[in-house]
């Protein structure tokens, strides 16, 4: 599946040329929207490749929520619309850095906007980390525009954990099969919405010594696939392949107990009854699409509604599950970020331990460490 930008009759030529280079990449899609709410301010402002400015973007970044030190003019984003975040300001930096360079060295002109664009930086020391020979590096694509955040680096917000009590309280008030298995595996395995409603029943090998032989365990397999029919895919994309009718790769969950238990809840009596033959593992219970696949919007829907029944503080989204245990992980594991970063198949067992690895300031070595610079030890 592909993404680009129409006009009535035609195709947006500079942003198909742009989102071309990310042909079957996630970052496709997302560029794509961040670059017709660009293309649709440029047109009201009467602004071309050709003329536009660097001004002109940090103007259209303070219209969308950015805080920038001049005049901007009226808010481009208005209510239904929210202003972008900080996330979202970034990746529309990024969006529109790249996309300015790419068609003006591809047409030739605005040299004084590719020079702007086109700037450098000194390494930090994460920065050399990363980077493969990273002790000879000595310069680093820069941003302008960026947002300059206090102190010159990211603030990293405290992940959004779930209220106390959530998963037996969510269970009670569910209303269906599949309803308490989403809350039981979103719980219990660190899934992402996405990959959760992308799974196909073949995906699971919820036995023991499966024929995959990647896990002796009860597990599942996340797989990214294009062509799912609700348009679900999961955000890692691992190779993985089918032989002899065995999924093998993919990213590897471990399942619960009452992951398996639940599973066989549901699929013994909801998805027998409504089925469709498509093979995806979640499905629509009612109203005239019954039994087609379950959408990732749909299951943000009713989690949301289950914590308003439940009378939950707060939106129950599903990523809080994925913070939830990891936190907890950390904290059975004395702050091991390598068994929290296998477990919630993390990226990086640093980004657990900077996000997660926090003190309890009421355990036993904290208080005896407090005693100890207070000179109070016995």
């Amino acid at each position: 599946m592909s993404y680009t930008i129409l006009w009535a009759d035609a195709v947006e030529e500079e942003s198909d040329s742009y989102l071309r280079t990310f042909e079957g990449r996630g970052s496709q899609k997302t560029y794509a929207y961040y670059l017709v709410d660009h293309v649709r301010w440029m047109v009201r402002e009467g602004l071309t490749t050709a003329t536009v400015t660097v001004l002109d973007l940090h103007r259209y970044l303070g219209a969308v929520g950015a805080e920038v030190q001049m005049p901007w003019g009226e808010p481009w984003r208005v209510p239904p619309k929210r202003p972008y975040g900080a996330s979202a300001l970034d990746v529309a930096a990024s969006c529109l850095k790249g996309f300015y360079l790419h068609n003006c060295t591809r047409k030739g002109v605005n040299d004084e906007l590719r020079a702007a664009l086109a700037v450098q930086r000194l390494p930090t020391t994460p920065d050399r980390s990363r980077a493969f020979l990273g002790h000879v590096k000595a310069s680093m694509p820069a941003n302008p525009l960026t947002q300059t955040r206090r102190g010159g680096r990211t603030r990293r917000r405290h992940p959004k954990m779930l209220p106390d009590g959530a998963r037996p309280e969510l269970r009670q008030v569910v209303n269906t099969a599949r309803d308490e298995m989403v809350v039981v595996w979103l719980s219990d395995s660190s899934l992402r919405i996405g990959g959760l409603t992308g799974l196909h029943l073949v995906d699971l090998h919820l036995r023991e010594n499966a024929d995959c032989g990647e896990c002796k365990s009860p597990h599942i397999h996340v797989c990214h696939r294009w062509g799912n029919p609700n348009r679900a895919a999961a955000k890692i994309k691992p190779d993985w392949k089918v032989e002899d009718g065995v999924i093998t790769g993919g990213e590897i969950y471990r399942a619960s107990p009452a992951m398996v238990s639940t599973y066989f809840k549901y699929v013994t009596t909801e998805y027998a009854m409504h089925a469709a033959g498509h093979g995806m593992l979640l499905i629509q219970l009612a109203g005239p699409r019954r039994g087609e696949p379950w959408t990732a919007d749909a299951a943000r829907g009713m989690l949301r509604r289950a914590g308003r029944r439940a009378g939950l503080p707060g939106r129950i989204k599903p990523h809080s599950f994925r913070h939830q245990i990891t936190n907890d992980v950390m904290d059975v594991t004395d702050g091991d970020p390598f068994v929290a970063k296998a477990i919630g198949n993390w990226a990086s067992a640093k980004t657990v331990d900077e996000i997660y690895g926090h003190p309890d300031m009421h355990s036993p070595q904290f208080v005896a460490a407090l005693k100890a610079v207070w000179g109070e030890e016995e």
